[in-house]
């Protein structure tokens, strides 16, 4: 237990990357086959769990959304906030890529690959859908599996913890400004209640359930609190399949149509995570801080909330959006992508150090 009441960073704020997540991947394809399936077979059920709304929120999957984060944010102290004056240049570096290059970087990215060079290839009525969505993807940090990442990196569990509580607490604030904003200068249409509504309902409400829940838990002491997690965390993971079974469902005769458009969508995602990988682990190595920080500060400049994105992308555009699909391709390349940001900040090390400025600490 820690001097603040929160229990030491271990195996309950760092996990090792368990089944689930080193196979998310084929998690993602097993659900694209079941809900495209069922989709077909049952056209009747999925158009009614559709039309169960209110104030454009799907009430099913607002429900989904919310079983998946919660244990996610339950992870999250607040009071590590407290140590970002010890490690200004890494979070420094973070919040400049997260914040100020990424977002902006996947508009671009996302303007270059759908609107121009992949445009033939994908149905021209959701070209503007796929653009939104992409960037909704990247507009939101990543916060439960970057603890897995660092972990898997040897990183500062210190600095990580505090990064990725500033990051929550950015982007209560932050993230309906910036989609906003790229949306309107992507000339995509911005219906600003429903995206503050989703701000709201899938950032704001969460976040204060899940530290409410946290402060009872520990409470109780960190067994308890640990015992908890664990007994949540297969609800986060089945609310997680089966809002994708529930989206490809939706999806299904899209992808039927254009079956490269997955494909596609994949190019400029895979492209921003290398690229603010990268940018986050060069500068970090400029301004010297140390590899333990460098590695976390890139897998978190890279990676996505993407459990945000696909909430969001529901309420602002719906389930048969082009919007929803870009974002469930985030979900089925996440891992073997940041698996392998993982591998080469590892191989790298020696590299990194030796380049680090003298002195530096």
């Amino acid at each position: 237990m820690t001097a603040s009441g929160t229990p030491a960073l271990g195996r309950s704020v760092q996990p090792a990357l368990g089944c689930f997540e080193r196979y998310l991947t084929a998690w993602v394809a097993a659900c694209i086959v079941v809900g495209i399936a069922l989709g077909q077979f049952l056209p009747g059920v999925f158009q009614t769990i559709g039309a169960m709304e209110v104030a454009r929120v799907n009430l099913p999957v607002g429900l989904l959304i919310w079983v998946m984060i919660v244990p996610m944010l339950l992870k999250i102290d607040f009071g590590a906030l407290g140590q970002v004056r010890g490690h200004v240049k890494g979070i420094g570096v973070t919040l400049a890529v997260n914040w100020l290059l990424k977002p902006f970087t996947m508009a671009f990215l996302a303007w270059l690959f759908v609107r121009e060079l992949f445009a033939p290839l994908l149905p021209a009525d959701q070209v503007d859908s796929y653009v939104a969505g992409l960037i909704l993807l990247a507009a939101a940090p990543c916060t439960a599996m970057v603890f897995v990442w660092s972990r898997l990196t040897n990183g500062d569990p210190y600095f990580t913890l505090s990064q990725v509580a500033l990051n929550d607490v950015i982007m209560i604030f932050a993230f309906a400004p910036v989609v906003g904003f790229l949306l309107g200068i992507s000339s995509i249409t911005v219906p600003w209640d429903t995206l503050f509504a989703s701000v709201l309902l899938y950032i704001v409400v969460p976040v204060i359930v899940a530290q409410i829940l946290r402060k009872r838990l520990l409470a109780r002491g960190p067994a308890a609190f640990d015992a908890a997690l664990a007994r949540v965390q297969p609800w986060s993971v089945a609310a997680l399949l089966l809002t994708l079974v529930l989206l490809f469902a939706f999806q299904g005769n899209a992808i039927l149509e254009q079956p490269l458009v997955i494909a596609l969508l994949a190019v400029p995602i895979l492209i921003q995570v290398v690229f603010n990988a990268s940018v986050a682990y060069l500068l970090n190595r400029a301004v010297g801080e140390k590899h333990s920080v460098a590695c976390p500060s890139a897998l978190i400049g890279a990676s996505n909330f993407f459990e945000l994105a696909v909430a969001a992308a529901i309420s602002l555009f719906g389930f048969e959006s082009g919007a929803a699909l870009a974002t469930v391709v985030g979900v089925l390349i996440e891992v073997p992508v940041m698996l392998l940001v993982v591998r080469f900040v590892n191989a790298s090390k020696g590299w990194y150090e030796e380049g680090r400025p003298r002195g530096a600490d």
